[in-house]
């Protein structure tokens, strides 16, 4: 790897910090471009830090590669890293990808959209300067549809309430993390990743920062309502153990449920009370037996799913598979004097 010289800033390099952005791509040829040249604009001019952008290609199908390539060859004043999955793996493995191969004393995530505004990270950096090693920005406004909103409402409340560890209301994947916040992160081994939860949980010093989120600048969405759903599982399995102990609550009051139903159809019979217009003795053991199947097999299919969740992401943790493959990393840091 060639050594790069960065840009003439007053600041001696060797005394200089490195800030990493890493940006997951996911064909984002319509707004890629711009994207690049408002982190430049907003980033490359702190003069007490270096940039470093890291852009992960997460199996790109349009010419998202190709023109993040262009833009690293050149790029004069900031270093780029260009990591390639080699498939789309998804979005927490591809910020997965980015906090491994990242170089920076401090590291921010940020989406490709521009829904996320650069020039907030100058004023995360403040925060970070003052002590703090995880600052995440949270958002007081967005432009989502009215369903995505409540959706979004409902998991963070929810998922607070069931999870081992809170996160922080309205926080998404955007934040900023000191160096040895990410080195812990690294060194965790599971490969099933809600990035946002395992922030949260590694702890050390954490702050806020509110800002509005923007609509896309281009493009679509890459997190279609079934990918949050999904996101939502895994935040929710992969941090808590309470729908297993709602199962068995739910189990309990539903034995205790059927145990009353017994009776009172014993009761029903010894006094041939007539239910529903119906005697008991006109169709002999109708009620019971479809009150107890209908019962049990619900228990049965809720219980099933509920743990089958937990074992699915067993399987998957133990079989050790990496959560992301990549090619060879294009690396290209060039000089500023050419």
């Amino acid at each position: 790897m060639t050594t790069s010289h960065s840009p003439d800033t007053g600041v001696s390099t060797l005394a200089r910090k490195t800030l990493s952005v890493i940006v997951p791509c996911f064909n984002e040829e319509q707004v890629i471009s711009t994207t690049h040249g408002e982190i430049v604009k907003n980033l490359s001019k702190v003069d007490d830090l270096r940039l470093e952008i890291v852009y992960v290609d997460d199996g790109s199908g349009d010419k998202t590669l190709e023109i993040l390539r262009s833009l690293a060859e050149n790029e004069t004043s900031v270093d780029v890293v260009i990591v390639s999955l080699t498939r789309n793996f998804g979005h927490q493995p591809a910020i997965t990808a980015g906090l491994e191969r990242c170089s920076g004393d401090v590291v921010v995530v940020i989406d490709a959209d521009l829904q996320d505004p650069p020039e907030v990270v100058v004023e995360m950096l403040d925060l970070w300067r003052h002590g703090y090693d995880v600052v995440n920005a949270v958002r007081t406004k967005r432009k989502e549809g009215f369903f995505l909103k409540i959706a979004y409402f409902a998991f963070y409340r929810l998922y607070n309430r069931m999870a081992s560890v809170d996160v922080q209301v309205d926080a998404g994947d955007f934040c900023l993390m000191d160096r040895r916040v990410v080195d812990q992160l690294n060194r965790l081994p599971e490969r099933n990743r809600f990035v946002r939860g395992l922030r949260s949980w590694i702890g050390f010093k954490q702050t806020t920062h509110s800002y509005e989120r923007r609509a896309r600048v281009a493009g679509e969405t890459k997190y279609p309502f079934s990918k949050l759903v999904q996101l939502a599982f895994d935040g929710i399995f992969n941090f808590s153990t309470l729908p297993l102990t709602f199962v068995f609550v739910f189990g309990v009051i539903l034995s205790l449920l059927a145990f009353a139903l017994i009776v009172f159809l014993v009761l029903v019979k010894i006094f041939g009370i007539v239910v529903f217009g119906n005697h008991p003795d006109d169709i002999p053991g109708y009620y019971s037996t479809i009150s107890t199947v209908l019962l049990f097999s619900g228990i049965q299919l809720v219980s099933l799913g509920i743990i089958g969740e937990y074992i699915g992401r067993i399987y998957l943790e133990v079989k050790n598979r990496p959560t992301y493959v990549a090619y060879e990393d294009k690396d290209t840091k060039l000089d500023s004097t050419k």
